[in-house]
């Protein structure tokens, strides 16, 4: 069966893969999009279920290893032989998964899920889905909302350490995307599971973590330093859980910085 998966895509070169969080989109990369393009042939991606990316036909992946099986199903549908990957919380550890299983050519893995305790795991999905419910007012409530910068800044204080810097277009976006996210419960469910990444890659990798992080706390990255010893380990000063709009030039250095090394 064919995996139906939204995109952007800008530049050439090497290929790479940006996989974004749970009740994200491809948006969440745009201010990155045009640095990693000037080396790279990006490829920003709606995860199934997300974002412009319908739920498959038979319903959501059940758990981690399917679903990173349906985005190297789409890689090969794609034409896409071992492209490099970053992602963000869910995607960082889909990127992980894939490097560990040999899919791809590099990870960068920014604020990864997996590497948490189990109150950790419920913290995070507890602040996540009061988010989500803070978008289920009506719409023309909800872009009223987005319009000033004090309401928007408020809204997306737990994801960012600048919310300031969101316009109210994108944050508007963002609130739909995280509202009608239909793979929203069911990543959640499999999250609530107690998912943890243990696989062993053998490509570069590269963790990177934001010291201002509330919602996959910074101090799971010392968790990930444990378990993955040989991988190349980041702090992105004042950073929050998604980076690519706290501090873009940062981030972007980071990932490049992957996408250059060769096992």
């Amino acid at each position: 069966m064919t995996i139906e998966v939204a995109y952007e895509r800008r530049g050439a070169g090497e290929p790479l893969v940006l996989i974004h969080g749970i009740g994200h989109h491809w948006r969440a990369w745009e201010p990155v999009l045009d640095l990693l393009a000037e080396a790279h042939d990006v490829i920003a991606i709606d995860l199934p279920g997300f974002g412009r990316s319908p739920v498959p036909a038979d319903g959501m992946p059940a758990d981690m290893a399917q679903t990173v099986a349906a985005v190297a199903q789409w890689f090969d549908e794609q034409g896409l032989h071992r492209p490099h990957v970053a992602g963000n919380s869910l995607g960082g550890a889909i990127a992980l998964e894939l490097a560990a299983a040999g899919l791809v050519a590099s990870a960068t893995a920014i604020a990864p899920a997996g590497f948490w305790k189990r109150w950790q795991v419920r913290y995070a999905l507890t602040v996540l889905t009061a988010l989500r419910w803070g978008t289920l007012l009506p719409q023309p409530m909800v872009r009223a909302n987005m319009r000033p910068a004090r309401t928007r800044a408020l809204a997306f204080a737990m994801l960012m350490s600048h919310p300031g810097r969101i316009d109210a277009e994108r944050a508007v976006a963002d609130a739909l995307a995280l509202r009608t996210g239909a793979g929203f419960g069911p990543v959640a469910k499999v999250a609530g599971r107690g998912y943890e990444f243990r696989g062993e890659p053998s490509v570069p990798v590269t963790v990177a973590w934001g010291d201002r992080d509330r919602i996959l706390l910074p101090r799971q990255a010392g968790i990930a330093r444990d378990r993955l010893p040989q991988a190349r380990h980041v702090t992105l000063p004042g950073c929050g859980h998604v980076p690519m709009s706290d501090d873009p030039a940062l981030l972007a250095e980071v990932i490049l910085a992957t996408t250059a090394r060769r096992t």
